[in-house]
């Protein structure tokens, strides 16, 4: 008996674009739950739970796309691949920001976006081995790598998951220079294809999250590197 098929979500509200991406999806041997508002991907996410939700930004109403990725954000680490018709940085960095995992500009390849839910669903369901301490400090920030959990003077500090495997990351190459490529490589996965400017909106997320408390240098010219 073969494995179940993966379920995905599908939020869009253009029924061309659902149909086709769901098509896709089918083919590539996913389940594909539609939903064709924001109202209505927070019910479907909820009863169906899905592995990977689709989302565009642009959907119709008070909870378009960017809100419904802020909400499931607010309980769920659950991996978020934006569509966008709007190609502006500063669209792509508000949804990075907000935690989605990638983004997807319109018009797009089919092929493509099913390539990037696979390398997504990849890095999710195998976890990279570590044999670092179960706990990596630096000064008044801890990172308790068992618990996934960050700290900060003892406090927790709510991270995102790509931002604590981020953070995880410097720490266990602490003092080591560290390209954009290399840290997607060894946080997002070598087959994971979006944008290397991912990383400097994780980057500047931990900045936020921890300010001077964290000796995160950027190297110019290179990447960056934890001290």
């Amino acid at each position: 008996m073969g494995s179940e098929p993966v379920p995905v979500a599908v939020v869009e509200d253009d029924p061309n674009i659902a149909d086709l991406v769901d098509l896709y999806l089918r083919q590539a041997g996913f389940r594909v739950y539609q939903a064709n508002s924001g109202e209505r991907g927070l019910e479907v996410i909820a009863e169906r739970r899905p592995r990977l939700v689709i989302l565009d930004v642009g959907l119709p109403g008070d909870v378009d796309g960017l809100e419904v990725c802020r909400r499931l954000r607010a309980t769920s680490d659950i991996p978020v691949i934006l569509l966008t018709a709007r190609d502006t940085e500063i669209d792509r960095i508000l949804g990075l920001e907000l935690g989605a995992d990638d983004y997807v500009t319109k018009p797009f390849s089919p092929r493509e976006l099913v390539a990037r839910v696979k390398a997504i669903l990849r890095r999710a369901d195998g976890p990279r081995p570590t044999d670092t301490a179960a706990v990596l400090a630096f000064g008044a920030v801890e990172v308790d790598v068992k618990r996934r959990e960050a700290r900060l003077d003892g406090t927790a500090v709510p991270l995102a998951a790509r931002e604590f495997e981020l953070l995880q990351y410097l720490g266990e190459n602490r003092g080591i220079a560290l390209s954009r490529r290399q840290l997607l490589d060894g946080v997002w996965g070598d087959d994971w294809i979006g944008d290397e400017r991912t990383v400097d909106v994780h980057v500047r997320q931990l900045r936020k999250k921890f300010g001077d408390h964290l000796p995160l240098t950027t190297v110019w010219g290179v990447g960056y590197r934890l001290d």
